[in-house]
């Protein structure tokens, strides 16, 4: 079964007010729908957009793991155990929430910062937070995210380039930028599908193009 949703079918969030655009993929705050609280492990991917000297001021998570990929822009992020950090395109950065963080998000570069973040539910939660930042990370090899039981696959993707998509009890794709197929499905930038119990299939780009992969396990099957 594969579930399309479209850019536009996003719930829209932040404060304009405050250089803050957010479109959530997922049930989010004031936006709940019963009907869509989670796929798998995935909790919230959230296409962000800062202006510049805009940001989240410093506010707490647990029993979350936040994965979040910089589209364009710097991210500075600073959190409760120490990190700080600036976050470049081709960074994947990891906050593991555990018991408890608080952290910081700002955009301090001149030019719009645009990031998506994905928060997934741990195996099992509390423990001590932990961060880990990635620079550069390659196609070839995914972000394995144990604590989650996942893994996260980056593809970039030059026009009319074929890429298998791995066989996955669940599998959410989220298209960053360009226009890829699916299953005879075009899909666009901030397109998302959610896949189940599917096989063999295969990403066509019909443009260049930038996706992320989550590959999970259902965990309501026992395996």
């Amino acid at each position: 079964m594969i579930r399309i949703q479209r850019a536009g079918e996003r719930h829209p969030g932040g404060d304009p007010g405050a250089g803050i655009d957010t479109r959530h993929a997922f049930s989010f705050g004031r936006f709940y729908d019963p009907d869509n609280l989670r796929f798998g492990a995935l909790l919230a991917c959230n296409e962000e957009r800062l202006a510049p000297g805009s940001g989240f001021d410093e506010h707490p998570h647990s029993h979350t793991e936040i994965v979040t990929w910089v589209v364009g822009g710097e991210l500075t992020h600073r959190d409760s155990t120490g990190h700080t950090t600036v976050v470049r395109p081709g960074d994947l950065q990891h906050l593991s929430a555990a018991a408890g963080v608080r952290h910081v998000e700002r955009n301090d570069g001149p030019d719009p910062l645009v990031f998506v973040q994905m928060w997934l539910a741990p195996l099992t939660p509390g423990g001590e937070p932990a961060y880990e930042i990635v620079r550069g990370i390659a196609d070839a090899t995914p972000y394995a995210l144990p604590a989650a039981g996942a893994l996260l696959h980056v593809r970039r993707l030059e026009a009319g380039e074929l890429s298998a998509v791995p066989d996955a009890d669940l599998l959410y794709v989220h298209v960053v930028r360009g226009t890829v197929r699916l299953a005879g499905e075009e899909l666009a930038a901030g397109d998302a599908a959610r896949v189940t119990g599917e096989k063999d299939l295969a990403l066509l780009a019909t443009g260049d193009a930038e996706l992320l992969l989550w590959e999970m396990r259902d965990a309501t099957t026992g395996a």
